[in-house]
C-alpha cells in the first residue's frame, strides 16, 4: 500500500492548472454507451475511477481507449448489457451506467456498487423512476436486472423526492431516447449534471432545463458522436484554495470554473482569505491568521455549499480564531475524517449530523489513514498547514479523484513525496 509524506509549515506560492472534472467525466463516459459512433472527450482526467469506466464501457463491447488527458470511445459495436460485480465494485458512480445501457440495449443486470463508505446510498429513487418509465425490474441476491418488455423506453412525468445528482443523471441517460417526452420535477441542478446534458446535446439530444428544477428530454431515434471537452473540476479546485488557506501563501487557478465555484469561494472568504476572480481564473492569498466561520456552514444540493467540499473546509478551520459549525444533510457518514484531524492536534465534537470545530493554534503531523476520497484530501491539507511530518495511508482513496497530486503541490512548494 502506498503512502503520502506530508512535511507541513511551507507557504504554498504558485499557478494551477485545474483538471478535468471526474463528476463529469464519469456521467459522460456512461452516456457515450448511447451513442451510436464515436466520442473524444478532452480534458479528461487521468483518475483510477475514469481507468474502472473505461473497464466497464469495454465489457459493454465499447472500445475505449486513455491517451494524453482524452478518452476515445467508439460504441458502434456494444452488445452487452451486464455489469460484473467485480467491475461495480470499483466505484460507487458506477450505478450512472444503468440508465444508459437501459437506453440503449432495453436490458441492463447490475449488483449494487462500491467506493467509498460515505453511509447508504439508497438506488430506490432510481429504480423507481426507471419503473414509471416502463422498466421490468427484479432482485435476485444482490444482482438487479431491468429490463424494458417492449425494447424502448418511454417518456413519463417524474417528481424526485430529493434532488438527487445519480437520479437525476440515470433518468436523463435513459430519456434522450425514449419514447416521448420524459419531465423531471424536483432535478438536481448540480453543474456536471449540466455538462452532461451540453455533451448530449452535442449528440443530437433534445434536453431543457438543465441547470433548473425541472428538466424537460424529447427522446429522439439515436444518438451521433462528438468532440467534447470536459468542465474544469470545481471540488479539486475548492481542495487547492483550501490547501494554501491553511498553510498560507498565493494561488492562481487556471481553467477555473469560476460561478460553480462561487458556493464554496463566498463561505472561505469570511475566513479572511482574499480571493479575486477573473473570467476563468481565481486568485487566493493569505496573509494573517485564520477567522472562523460565523454562520453554520450547511452542506445543500446545488446552489447550497456542496457536501464534496465539507472535508477539505473543515481541516482549514481547525486552525482558524473561533469556532464553525458544520452541518452534513447529504450524507450519514461524512465526518469520518475528523478522528485523523483531532489525532493532529484538532478540536472537533461530532454530535449527529453537526461538527463543531474549535480552532487551535496549531497541528501537529501525525500517521493517518486516508477515510474516503474528500475526507483523504483534507488530511492532506491539514497536513501541509501541521508542523513536523504527516504520514496518509491508504491513498488509493485520494487517486479516485486527484489527478497527479502531489506533482500539483510540489509545483507550490509543498512537500509531500508518495512512497
Amino acid at each position: 500500500m502506498q503512502n503520502f509524506i506530508v512535511t507541513g509549515g511551507t507557504r504554498l506560492c504558485g499557478e494551477l492548472e485545474l483538471q478535468g472534472s471526474k463528476n463529469s467525466a464519469l456521467p459522460i463516459m456512461a452516456a457515450c454507451v448511447l451513442v451510436s459512433g464515436k466520442c473524444l472527450l478532452k480534458s479528461c482526467p487521468r483518475l483510477t475511477d475514469v481507468y474502472s469506466a473505461a473497464r466497464i464501457l469495454n465489457c459493454l463491447g465499447c472500445k475505449c481507449s486513455l491517451s494524453g488527458g482524452c478518452a476515445e470511445i467508439d460504441s458502434t459495436g456494444v452488445y452487452g448489457s451486464e455489469i460484473p460485480e467485480e467491475l461495480m465494485r470499483e466505484m460507487r458512480s458506477s450505478i450512472m451506467f444503468m440508465g444508459a445501457i437501459l437506453g440503449r440495449t432495453g436490458e441492463c443486470t447490475f449488483s449494487i456498487p462500491g467506493g467509498c463508505e460515505l453511509g447508504p446510498r439508497p438506488i430506490d429513487m432510481h429504480l423507481a423512476a426507471l419503473s414509471k418509465m416502463g422498466a421490468e425490474i427484479t432482485d435476485t441476491g444482490g444482482r438487479i436486472c431491468c429490463r424494458m418488455p417492449k425494447g424502448r423506453s418511454k417518456g413519463a412525468r417524474l417528481s424526485l423526492s430529493f434532488p438527487s445528482v445519480g437520479a437525476t443523471e440515470n433518468i436523463i441517460l435513459c430519456a434522450v431516447t425514449a419514447e416521448g417526452e420524459t419531465v423531471i420535477n424536483n432535478a438536481a441542478r448540480e453543474p456536471e449534471i449540466c455538462d452532461m446534458c451540453r455533451f448530449l446535446r452535442s449528440c443530437g439530444a433534445k434536453i431543457k432545463g438543465d441547470g433548473e428544477s425541472c428538466i424537460v428530454i424529447e427522446g429522439v431515434e439515436k444518438l451521433h458522436g462528438c468532440e467534447y471537452r470536459i468542465m474544469p473540476d470545481r471540488i479539486a479546485g475548492a481542495t487547492y484554495l483550501a490547501m494554501t488557506a491553511a498553510a498560507g501563501g498565493e494561488l492562481i487557478l487556471k481553467n477555473a470554473c469560476v460561478p460553480e465555484t462561487e458556493p464554496f469561494t463566498t463561505v472561505l472568504e469570511q475566513t479572511g482569505c482574499g480571493i479575486y476572480t477573473a473570467e476563468n481564473r481565481i486568485y487566493l492569498r493569505r496573509g494573517g491568521r485564520l477567522k472562523a466561520v460565523k454562520d453554520r456552514i450547511r452542506t445543500m444540493p446545488h446552489p447550497g455549499f456542496p457536501t464534496d467540499a465539507q472535508a477539505v473546509l473543515m481541516a482549514v478551520l481547525v486552525t482558524a480564531d473561533g469556532t464553525s459549525v458544520f452541518e452534513e444533510n447529504i450524507f450519514d457518514c461524512r465526518y469520518r475524517h475528523t478522528d485523523a484531524l483531532i489525532k493532529m492536534g484538532a478540536d472537533i465534537q461530532v454530535m449527529g449530523k453537526a461538527a463543531v470545530i474549535r480552532g487551535v493554534p496549531r497541528l501537529h503531523g501525525a500517521d493517518v489513514e486516508a477515510t474516503d476520497l474528500r475526507g483523504g484530501a483534507a488530511m492532506a491539507v491539514a497536513a501541509l498547514a501541521a508542523e513536523g511530518t504527516t504520514r496518509i495511508g491508504s491513498i488509493s482513496h485520494i487517486d479516485r479523484g486527484y489527478e497527479r497530486f502531489e506533482e500539483a503541490i510540489t509545483s507550490l512548494g509543498g512537500k509531500i513525496r508518495r512512497e
